[in-house]
This record gives C-alpha cells, structure tokens and sequence, in this order.
C-alpha cells in the first residue's frame, strides 16, 4: 500500500528529529560516560562541537525555501520549523557549554568576555536575535503577526551570516577551514535573492 504525502510526512518528522537530536545524544553521552573520547579539553570539544552543529543545522534550515524553489515541492516548508528549532537547541546548548563549563557562570568574567571579544560578540547578538524567532515559531503566533511574522523570521539569514562569520572570527584562520559554510549560506542566500526578484518582476508584469 503506497502512502500519501501527508502519511510520509507524519512518518518522516520523527525520523528527522531523531535525526537532529542525534549529535546531542552522543555528545552527553562522551561527557558522562566517556570523557576521554572528547580528548585532553573536554569542555573546548563539547564547545567546538555543539557550535558546529548549531552553524549546521541553521544551513539546514535555511536550505529548506531554496530546495522547495527548485523542486517546487511545497511540502517541504513542513520540516523547516523543526530544524530551525534545532539550530537554536544547539545554539543554547553552545552558549551553556561556554558559561558552565569554561566560565563556571562567573558572571562578572562572562560579561568581560561578550565585551572584550568580538567574535562572542557576534555570536552572541546571533543567538539574541534567534529567541524571538522561536518564541513566535508556532502556528498561533504566525497567525497574531500575520505578515510581520514572514518579516521577523527573515532574520533567520542574518542570524546564520553572523554564525558564520562568528565561527570564522574565533578559528581565526580566516576561510581556511570555514569557506565550505561560507559557501552554503552564500549559494542559498543566492536562490532566495534571485526568486525574490523573479517574483517582484513577475507581478511587474502582471
């Protein structure tokens, strides 16, 4: 018996949760059980990890619109809520690692830090701006904003420019070992830009 799209669909999000939530799980498990699997700084992998699991999953979000542009497979959209709530999870997650682990919530050097170093910084204006974002990420408040909601989470692309450049900022080597990122979020900012404008002169014509 073949399945609908709604069916596949409602089989396919669990999949992709525990998919997503996968990384997390792996990566308590070497901090409880397995330490020594992290290496000689377990707190500094944990960090590096969860920050780069972050950086991804936002790209995964944001390649959702761009692959419904090309495959015009409107279903898609249905998974974009879920891997954009991800992204944020492991953007939390990054952040606690950083205060907990490495700071012990040493709230006067936390302060320092955010000021004296512009890579955290950007990192975290990132993650300021992504709280709004999934506070009004459900159904209800899509419905409260209207067409402002299409415009707040546009910030969405803001917020993974400055993951990128916050990622690139602290390896401090340049693109060197970021460029395959830097190069995702340019290609897909591309699709967006270019179908925006193909849209705008479509109703031109019309």
């Amino acid at each position: 018996m073949s399945l609908t799209r709604q069916q596949w669909i409602g089989y396919s999000k669990p999949v992709l949760f525990l998919m997503l939530l996968s990384p997390a799980l792996w990566l308590s498990y070497q901090a409880f059980f397995a330490p020594q699997l992290l290496g000689a700084d377990p707190a500094k992998a944990l960090l590096d990890q969860t920050g780069l699991w972050s950086i991804r999953i936002i790209l995964l979000a944001l390649a959702v619109t761009p692959l419904r542009i090309l495959t015009k497979q409107n279903y898609l959209i249905q998974y974009r809520r879920m891997t954009g709530l991800f992204a944020f999870f492991y953007a939390v997650l990054h952040f606690l690692v950083y205060s907990v682990l490495l700071l012990e919530l040493d709230v006067a050097r936390i302060s320092t830090e955010i000021v004296q170093r512009p890579y955290i910084v950007v990192g975290f204006i990132a993650l300021l701006l992504y709280v709004p974002l999934a506070i009004t990420s459900t159904k209800g408040w899509q419905r409260r904003l209207k067409r402002n909601w299409v415009k707040l989470h546009k910030l969405v692309y803001l917020i993974g420019i400055l993951a990128v450049v916050h990622m690139t900022w602290l390896k401090k080597v340049g693109l060197y070992d970021t460029w395959p990122y830097a190069l995702a979020l340019i290609i897909l900012l591309g699709i967006r830009i270019g179908h925006h404008y193909r849209q705008k002169q479509l109703k031109a014509v019309r």
